[in-house]
């Protein structure tokens, strides 16, 4: 017993800090009952109208981001690289054949020649040719040969292309029987020639020969044909018109009818199997009406 009561006396001094130790723990435990130390941040609360706003700002600006066309610098288009192709629009397929063409020494100097080697459309060679930039002497060149070529075509009428026959065609400086017989026979496919740019259709027909061809011939009587609109045509009538098959023209109709009407031409070229190199051929004989 004296052994625990030699453990339990404290002195004044002892009895005091004892006090105050007591003291401090009570106030310890009273702040942390009391006082709220959550570290979590208010968040501000936003209305689901708000957030609606925010989004559609946000995909506005990627939107304007996504169509913001590069700006194009006038170049020289015997130059272009990959990647100038790219951001020009052109196909891996289309740059392939300018830089083979390039490979093998020869230059393009001009519109035409750059179309006839890559086989761009008609829209894209519209929206870069204004940027071409060639030699000052190669310009030159090409304004003396179309004061050359006005002259002669104003000194020699051109026959109707549509009643040449084998041997008139061989005539034409470039175009041996093969070619003059291929002419002839795209010409009955078609049912006639409707308009010179046609020539272009036809395999083996180069830039040269096609110029050559037309210095003497042009489409004087074209066949009569009754235009259709390509958003009332039905699949068999689409599959008769030339640069159409019966597959070709049921993707065209599916598509129609999934966009309720076809406003522009152009905008077929988002089928995948459409031959967008060929639009200024088709508006010949379909219409928008």
């Amino acid at each position: 017993m004296n052994f625990f009561k030699s453990h339990f006396v404290f002195n004044r001094s002892q009895q005091n800090g004892i006090f105050l130790l007591v003291f401090i723990i009570i106030i310890l435990q009273v702040i942390l009952f009391a006082v709220d130390f959550s570290s979590e941040a208010v968040t501000p609360e936003i209305s689901d109208h708000e957030l609606e706003g925010l989004q559609k700002k946000i995909d506005s600006v990627k939107l304007a981001s996504a169509k913001k066309d590069p700006e194009i610098f006038p170049f020289n288009p015997n130059f272009i690289t990959d990647y100038k192709g790219y951001t020009l629009g052109m196909s891996p397929a289309e740059i392939d054949r300018l830089l083979a063409f390039r490979e093998s020494g020869k230059w393009i100097n001009s519109a035409e020649d750059f179309q006839e080697v890559t086989n761009v459309s008609d829209a894209l060679l519209k929206k870069i040719s204004p940027y071409f930039q060639f030699p000052k002497w190669v310009q030159q060149q090409g304004k003396i040969a179309a004061k050359l070529n006005n002259a002669i075509s104003a000194k020699v009428e051109r026959k109707d292309i549509n009643q040449a026959g084998l041997e008139d065609l061989m005539q034409v400086n470039g175009i041996g029987e093969v070619l003059a017989q291929r002419i002839i026979n795209y010409r009955n496919k078609i049912g006639g020639f409707i308009d010179d740019i046609q020539l272009k259709d036809i395999y083996g027909l180069g830039y040269e020969a096609r110029e050559n061809l037309l210095r003497e011939f042009s489409v004087k009587n074209e066949p009569e044909i009754e235009k259709k609109s390509i958003n009332t045509i039905n699949v068999l009538e689409l599959s008769e018109v030339p640069y159409f098959s019966y597959e070709l023209a049921r993707e065209v109709v599916n598509y129609r009818n999934l966009h309720s009407g076809i406003t522009s031409f152009e905008e077929l070229a988002k089928i995948s199997s459409f031959p967008a190199d060929k639009i200024d051929r088709i508006k010949l004989y379909l219409t928008l009406d």
